[in-house]
């Protein structure tokens, strides 16, 4: 099995492409192996100097400590991987780890988590992310970033020059993104 890595624009995260399914039940952010019974996750979480770990449909992305060297954790990494998927698993992640609360959202709301999911989400997973809505209150919208933009430099711009500018030009009653 030949994993793939790509950079991201967070230096602190690479994006790991195994050429399987990763979640076929959403996707989702780790920091605590404690938080989790998954023997992939829970080892990639044990190595030394790695902070998070993030799964989505086709890519696992891990975060890093600043200090760490990347030379000291990809190939651990990669060999974890491949040792998961030897043994014929399709998915890290096959159910819903997590139970969300299923909210009511105003209609607004609903436009809001339209756009983020149809325009911006596919755009945040390339770079080995996610956002998620939180709240929209007296014109802002508060957001959660995850996986690689979790921290990411660029992370500040993307917000306001990409997803603030999306959901005001469709939505007048947005006024401000702000990340939680």
């Amino acid at each position: 099995m030949f994993i793939q890595t790509e950079v991201t624009p967070n230096p602190n995260s690479l994006k790991f492409l195994p050429g399987k399914g990763v979640s076929n039940n959403g996707s989702f952010e780790v920091t605590k192996k404690e938080e989790i019974d998954n023997e992939l996750v829970r080892n990639l979480l044990s190595v030394n100097g790695v902070t998070g770990i993030f799964l989505g449909a086709d890519f696992l992305s891990i975060n890093k400590k600043e200090e760490t060297n990347w030379e000291d954790i990809k190939h651990i990494a990669i060999s974890l991987i491949n040792d998961f998927y030897s043994t014929g698993k399709e998915f890290v992640i096959e159910n819903r780890l997590f139970s969300e609360e299923k909210e009511e959202h105003s209609e607004i709301e609903k436009k809001i988590i339209s756009i983020l999911e149809k325009k911006i989400r596919p755009a945040v997973a390339k770079d080995g992310g996610d956002i998620k809505f939180k709240e929209f209150k007296d014109g802002i919208v508060k957001v959660e970033l995850q996986g690689s933009c979790s921290g990411c430099p660029s992370s500040t711009m993307t917000l306001k020059q990409g997803v603030q500018n999306l959901l005001c030009h469709y939505l007048p009653e947005v006024k401000e993104v702000v990340a939680v």
